[in-house]
């Protein structure tokens, strides 16, 4: 039995400290990076992932929407 990663996480946004929900983001089928993003309702994007280190760095700090896990 495998362990699959939540498909949604719930996090206080940093700028209104309401709930944002993250999805869990399609990603190439290895398991080194499990990338999530949610949009809070007032328009502050969170990102959030779990796996490997370099990975989830280098998720995290793009910013423009087209990262992807290459290998």
């Amino acid at each position: 039995m495998t362990n699959k990663p939540a498909r949604i996480l719930t996090f206080k946004c940093t700028q209104c400290q309401k709930s944002v929900k993250v999805f869990l983001q399609k990603v190439s089928a290895c398991s080194h990076i499990q990338p999530y993003m949610g949009i809070c309702d007032c328009g502050e994007v969170r990102r959030y992932a779990t796996g490997q280190k370099e990975a989830v760095e280098s998720y995290l700090a793009s910013t423009d929407g087209t990262w992807s896990h290459h290998h």
